[in-house]
């Protein structure tokens, strides 16, 4: 696709890469054939093709208008169009610079100001969810059945006595998993201590910065990579050999550190190393020997795979393989590319839109009747957990008490 962006943009790193970009684009349209919200809204405008074309026409100069900021909103960064584009358009990109420029030309409504704000401010810390799940949680008997799935449930913690070990690898903590779901990570260090791995939490640490990212305020996303950086160094400084989390969500925010702070000298350098270090949960146990995890009794489980592993990590099948190999049995799922519509805040932000791809996951994943559910992200977790007749788990439940002692 040729692009006319102004000499001043072009002489810019990100209107490098917006050219670069836009100019591997070749129109082909494969992408809508991914795309959830193309199929499920049939309007051109809301694929990946016409979004692209969109962007293009505001940084060639054209005023952006609120009609193309509801189209933005509506993609939920799923990124399944880069894995089925034949041209490798790194189509998320130039949605996080189209983003970004059109929030600066269109302010929104003051309510959805405020909303964005609230969401922002009560789901970046931990210490601020917990008390808002433990008023639901006490609530909850008093709920309809719709509203209470959507309150996750308080997980007994296990108990367990850490080893020595002289491998470490270090654990992001996150912001929304520790407060609706500690169980998950605490199982993670337990797995990693039976494989003789201590995984450790540094203090001071929290959200990896894609609550704040995502909703275009990327200095309050970089305040929280400084924050992750500065409590992580200490530790990589000693030795540690990974950056971990068990929330696929967060993975590839952490992955994008070096581009975040490319111009910060401060933390341009520290920002790169890190982002080698950084590992999927499930690279991890793949490379650890994961026949030492089992055998169990099969039971019959129907995988769910965030589009932020399958697409955005491009780790699709490593779990799958994982728990093929420790005994259970994987159900096949229809249109397992497909998002479950939580990708973060769009849960809160596009409810409707959220609520069908929901209702079209959980049915694909119930079509084989498994036993139960897996998934690896707190988000697609809380998600699925409010629909599903079956009991949705993290992968990570499963193998927990398999590791040898």
């Amino acid at each position: 696709m040729q692009t006319r962006l102004s000499p001043t943009l072009l002489a810019t790193p990100l209107g490098k890469t917006a050219d670069q970009v836009i100019r591997s684009c070749v129109h082909c349209g494969f992408c809508n054939a991914t795309c959830p919200t193309y199929q499920l809204l049939g309007d051109e405008l809301d694929g990946p093709r016409g979004r692209i074309y969109q962007i293009k026409q505001v940084l060639e100069g054209a005023p952006a208008t609120a009609t193309l900021q509801q189209h933005l909103d509506r993609c939920l960064t799923c990124r399944a169009c880069e894995t089925t584009c034949p041209s490798g358009v790194e189509y998320h990109k130039l949605l996080d610079i189209g983003r970004e420029r059109v929030e600066q030309q269109v302010p929104r409504p003051l309510p959805q100001r405020l909303q964005r704000r609230l969401i922002q401010f009560m789901f970046s810390e931990t210490a601020r969810i917990r008390p808002l799940l433990s008023l639901g949680r006490l609530v909850r008997p008093l709920l309809p059945r719709s509203l209470k799935k959507r309150i996750p449930p308080r997980h007994k913690l296990p108990h367990f006595t850490p080893g020595q070990h002289e491998r470490t690898m270090l654990l992001l903590d996150g912001c929304v998993q520790p407060a609706a779901a500690p169980h998950i990570n605490a199982l993670a260090i337990r797995l990693f201590d039976r494989l003789g791995i201590d995984l450790s939490i540094p203090s001071g640490s929290g959200c990896c910065g894609a609550l704040h990212f995502h909703l275009g305020d990327t200095e309050r996303a970089r305040q929280s990579a400084r924050r992750n950086i500065d409590a992580w160094w200490p530790a990589i400084e000693l030795g540690a050999e990974a950056i971990v989390s068990t929330a696929t969500g967060c993975t590839p925010m952490l992955k994008e550190y070096a581009q975040l702070l490319a111009d910060d000298p401060d933390y341009a350098q520290r920002a790169a190393r890190m982002v080698d270090m950084t590992r999927d949960l499930s690279e991890v146990v793949r490379d650890e020997n994961p026949d030492a995890l089992g055998p169990v009794k099969g039971r019959r489980i129907a995988f769910h795979s965030p589009c932020s592993l399958q697409h955005a990590q491009q780790l699709d099948g490593i779990v799958e393989d994982i728990l093929t190999r420790a005994g259970y049995t994987l159900t096949p799922v229809r249109d397992k590319h497909l998002c479950c519509g939580s990708a973060g805040t769009y849960s809160i932000l596009q409810p409707k839109l959220s609520k069908q791809l929901a209702r079209n996951k959980i049915d694909a994943l119930q079509e084989k009747q498994p036993e139960l559910i897996a998934t690896a992200n707190i988000g697609c977790l809380l998600q699925l957990q409010a629909g599903a007749d079956k009991e949705v788990v993290h992968w990570v439940e499963l193998l927990a008490d398999l590791a040898p002692e």
